[in-house]
């Protein structure tokens, strides 16, 4: 098995369960709810119970190396690689369909409200819901 040096970075047990975990989660484009990860994982014919997918996503967060988020309406938990920058998605109400927006549209907002109230921002996301074209399309 090789040796994800990640997990060696921030004192994580190298195992296949983890490894094949964080490969999922590497090859979506979008974050993932751990109901995804699992029947990715049995698509690779491989024996893995929901609950220790959500115990390796606790480990996996706790040590930073992916962040949890709820980007859909039924408050389901998402899970995305933590790429140390932040991410912003438009979310269509009735596909589920999310796109990633690139850029953000409140670094100068974000300096501004610092100057302004000398509060120290550390973070921030932006999930906007609506209709993707296609949904659209369709109900016209």
């Amino acid at each position: 098995m090789k040796q994800n040096k990640l997990f060696f970075n921030v004192g994580i047990k190298n195992t296949k369960q983890r490894n094949l975990v964080y490969d999922i989660l590497h090859q979506s484009s979008q974050p993932i709810t751990a109901e995804e990860i699992f029947l990715k994982y049995q698509e690779l014919d491989e024996a893995i119970s929901l609950s220790t997918i959500y115990r390796i996503l606790d480990l996996f967060s706790t040590k930073g190396l992916i962040i949890k988020t709820y980007i859909n309406e039924n408050t389901k938990a998402c899970f995305i690689i933590n790429h140390h920058d932040h991410k912003h998605y438009l979310i269509c109400k009735n596909c589920k369909k999310v796109v990633e927006i690139d850029g953000c549209p409140f670094t100068t907002y974000e300096k501004e409200l610092e100057e302004k109230t000398s509060f120290t921002i550390q973070g921030h996301k932006l999930e906007l819901f609506g209709l993707c074209g296609g949904c659209k399309d369709s109900l016209l």
